[in-house]
């Protein structure tokens, strides 16, 4: 699995296809994905890109950290491997969760 690119630094006004554009002056692009909000759709300022090999990902990390894009300079790095966040919905438990418990008004002094 070729290693996933995290790109920081974009212009809100950056499109997949842009991204796409820049990394393919470093080997053959496999998926560019602009990350954006859900609610607005606007662009938050970083995506993700997969090159076809390891070699065009390296390449692409190295040559493309530090350029600039719509007047922005890039952060350009391996990304880091997805975390599990659990379920939406799963608030937790115990006293960092929502629970309010023990808050009632009554029997309080």
């Amino acid at each position: 699995m070729p290693k996933r690119i995290y790109v920081g630094g974009l212009p809100y006004s950056a499109t997949e296809e842009d991204l796409e554009n820049l990394f393919a002056t470093a080997g053959n692009v496999k998926e560019a994905v602009v990350v954006t909000d859900r609610f607005t759709g606007q662009a938050k300022g970083f995506g993700f890109v997969e090159m076809e090999t390891d070699a065009e990902a390296d390449i692409a990390i190295s040559t493309l950290n530090g350029a600039q894009m719509g007047g922005r300079t890039l952060t350009v790095n391996e990304a880091r491997p997805r975390e599990d966040r659990g379920g939406r919905g799963n608030y937790g438990g115990g006293s960092g969760g929502r629970g309010y418990g023990g808050r009632g008004g009554r029997d309080r002094y």
